[in-house]
């Protein structure tokens, strides 16, 4: 309990220190066909079946708004009449370091990721609060991943795609997941199939 104790201070003291807490840095990945004299208009969100019944999509629809309309769009005032729709998703993946082999530091730092960075991001939803301890002294780190897709309403078509990955000792809060979509969405619409590296503020 003490190292539980002693770990969780030194993580809130280092999150906090030195600005770490209000930048976050994403990996982003951008697909697309956007034509280049097409300026954007208004947007719906759409959601898959497999979203319809989720508690947590409207928090994922509000974390994306902003970032949406910075990058130019209206919300429509009827989904019928909208010039695109955008569909979200996120997903988080979690896995566990013990704290005794290579405490706090992780062999080169707090935010070196371990992971690398998946290609495709499923589209989805949920996202977590909070971080804490898995079993037997490890502490837990989190892959977090947003995606958005961009469809033109009356044809159909896909016109738009870009995903932002990050990993750290925090999981999919909203405030990190609006840091994200933000990072996701600059600047749009440029694409560039290769991840690149893009920091934007986290609200507190």
């Amino acid at each position: 309990m003490r190292r539980h104790l002693l770990l969780a201070i030194s993580l809130v003291a280092l999150l906090t220190a030195g600005g770490c807490a209000t930048q976050v840095s994403s990996d982003v990945s951008t697909f697309g066909s956007w034509p280049v004299d097409r300026l954007p208009d208004t947007y719906a969100f759409e959601r898959l079946p497999s979203q319809q019944d989720q508690t947590d999509q409207p928090h994922m629809e509000d974390a994306a708004r902003t970032a949406i309309e910075s990058a130019g769009f209206k919300p429509a005032a009827d989904a019928q009449t909208a010039d695109v729709v955008v569909l979200l998703g996120t997903r988080l993946i979690t896995a566990d370091f013990s704290t005794l082999n290579d405490p706090i530091w992780w062999n080169g730092g707090i935010y070196r990721s371990r992971f690398g960075h998946p290609g495709f991001l499923g589209f989805g939803s949920g996202f977590g609060r909070g971080f804490g301890f898995g079993p037997d002294d490890t502490l837990r780190r989190y892959v977090r991943e947003v995606s958005v897709l961009i469809r033109d309403r009356k044809s159909g078509q896909a016109v738009y795609e870009t995903h932002a990955s990050s990993d750290g000792v925090l999981p999919l809060t909203p405030a990190l997941m609006a840091a994200m979509f933000q990072a996701a969405l600059t600047p749009f619409p440029s694409t560039d199939a290769k991840a690149r590296g893009v920091m934007t503020p986290l609200e507190r």
